[in-house]
């Protein structure tokens, strides 16, 4: 994609546009992968597209993956075959479109027993026959001195060998601001800090939604033909509302259909594991999957699957998942790292869709694949599945709209060669996933960033001051925590860092956006990062 002069994005003209008087084709609720692939792919259709998030962009489990862009190796384990061939077509169809988020990345499965290389290989060159065409790298079986050149953190006593297979890995949070902008470059609205409250309604079906910018106060009406509920693991909001209004005698509650899974991750730096190969453990003493994956020059360790019956925006790791993940690491890590290691901590809420019949036990065995519902009034709901079959989803959401006749239909597979802006020409890979931050992150968009007050005046080795003020101007970034979670990666990198840089770039904000940067609460925020464990009630 070439280097066109990015859109300015400035607060005062989002909402003066927001309050102009038109009807929308397709209104969509919450800015995550989910929302932001809804609206560039309507927006790509020729429809007139709007998109309020009530917080910013990938706020929630949007921007808390565990940075993999992958077909689900352990989905192929469960017999979940159309999962994995749909995700595995989607992995190649991102790793072109977004080559300056998304990289190709090698992962090696260290056998310390004889079985662990046949058992597992056998599942991974059946992945590979699935991928055909679109594989990353053919699976391969290794030695002892092999696999410790790729892992050179990994225990050597009683290695085995291990297996070496392909997927893919991206920087989550960019990747949606690379959807947004590039929906917004097609004449999609899209405003973050802008909480649906309400929907609108003529003769029983959904005409529009009711907003509040929650920076300034005021209230908006919006009206539109299509209204998308993509608001993730906080779906059931807006439904509750929809159901409440459609109900002859107010005794049907709307029945929930997420049942969120809490998934913790922990940052270490890069010696832990040593080297640019990932680490998989497919099957650990609990039976979860553990990850220890090189990213920005650090190492994510992770994760968990713990259910969760509350919805917090800030989700806190309890102590037994901390202590799970670093006794884990311990079993196959050369130096285990220890809880003094640790420079984030971070949660995220799997959107996990509920069955008709919940026993409530657990979420290992609940839908991993996306659920979409359109109510009587014409409320569409779309939630579960997972970053990399975004555009798929996004494509799914619209056909069915289209089937019940809320859009016009449009032409499906618009996006599935669309490059994201910052896009090299070519779709030639950014070298850049597993070194630290930096102008790299931008792709073809870094002379426009380089142009800026600043570019000489270095915050931090990764963030110079022009880049606080390419994301005011435009990344819609209004607060710290806008600028040191998701426009940059360091309060997920490093928080005693993140923390360290907040007055300097509350000041540059402050000065391009005229609005508070909510330093303060930017600071509580990194202090949770670094000390969240809690133990459960």
């Amino acid at each position: 994609m070439a280097s066109v002069a990015p859109l300015q994005t400035t607060r005062q003209d989002l909402l003066a546009r927001l309050g102009e008087d038109r009807v929308y084709d397709l209104a969509v609720v919450g800015g995550g992968a989910t929302g932001l692939g809804v609206a560039l792919d309507a927006a790509a259709r020729g429809l007139k597209v709007v998109l309020v998030e009530s917080h910013d962009f990938a706020k929630g489990t949007s921007s808390r993956a565990t940075k993999l862009v992958h077909g689900g190796v352990r989905y192929l384990a469960q017999g979940n075959i159309g999962l994995v061939r749909e995700a595995l077509h989607e992995r190649t169809t991102l790793l072109h479109n977004a080559p300056h988020l998304a990289q190709p990345l090698a992962f090696v499965m260290p056998s310390y027993q004889w079985w662990e290389m046949p058992f597992y290989g056998v599942g991974l060159v059946a992945y590979d026959l699935l991928a055909g065409k679109a594989g990353l790298g053919k699976t391969q079986f290794l030695g002892p001195q092999a696999t410790q050149r790729l892992l050179p953190a990994a225990l050597s006593a009683g290695l085995k060998g291990g297996v070496m297979y392909w997927d893919g890995q991206f920087n989550d949070a960019r990747l949606a601001l690379a959807l947004a902008r590039t929906a917004a470059s097609r004449g999609a609205l899209l405003v973050n800090y802008c909480k649906a409250t309400d929907l609108l309604f003529e003769s029983g079906q959904v005409a529009g939604l009711v907003c509040e910018d929650t920076l300034g106060g005021h209230t908006y009406s919006i009206r539109t033909r299509c209204v998308v509920n993509a608001a993730g693991v906080w779906v059931d909001a807006l439904r509750e509302l929809d159901g409440r209004a459609n109900a002859n005698d107010g005794r049907h509650p709307t029945k929930p259909m997420v049942a969120p899974s809490q998934g913790v991750h922990i940052v270490v730096d890069r010696e832990f594991l040593g080297g640019d190969t990932a680490l998989m453990v497919p099957k650990t003493a609990d039976g979860r999957v553990l990850f220890a994956v090189p990213w920005l020059g650090k190492v994510i360790l992770g994760t968990t699957d713990t259910p969760r019956h509350d919805l917090p925006r800030e989700p806190l790791a309890y102590a037994d998942e901390v202590a799970f993940i670093l006794k884990e690491s311990a079993r196959y890590l050369r130096r285990a790292p220890t809880a003094r290691d640790i420079k984030s901590i971070w949660v995220g809420l799997r959107p996990l869709v509920k069955p008709q019949t919940d026993d409530g036990e657990g979420t290992k065995g609940l839908s991993r694949e996306h659920t979409v519902l359109v109510s009587r009034s014409g409320l569409v709901t779309v939630t579960g599945g997972k970053w990399t079959t975004y555009r798929a989803m996004a494509e799914d959401v619209l056909e069915q709209c289209a089937d019940k006749r809320l859009i016009s239909g449009g032409n499906s597979g618009v996006t599935a060669h669309m490059q994201l802006l910052g896009a090299t020409e070519a779709g030639t890979p950014v070298q850049g996933i597993n070194l630290p931050e930096g102008l790299h992150s931008y792709g073809v968009e870094q002379s426009w960033v380089q142009a800026l007050p600043g570019n000489d005046r270095w915050l931090c080795p990764t963030l110079n001051e022009a880049m606080v003020r390419f994301a005011a101007r435009h990344e819609y970034a209004v607060t710290v925590e806008d600028m040191l979670a998701r426009r940059s990666r360091l309060l997920f990198l490093d928080a005693a860092l993140a923390a360290t840089l907040a007055p300097a770039v509350a000041e540059i904000l402050q000065q391009e956006t005229g609005l508070p940067p909510q330093t303060e609460a930017f600071l509580a925020l990194a202090r949770q990062y670094l000390h969240s464990p809690v133990e459960k009630c």
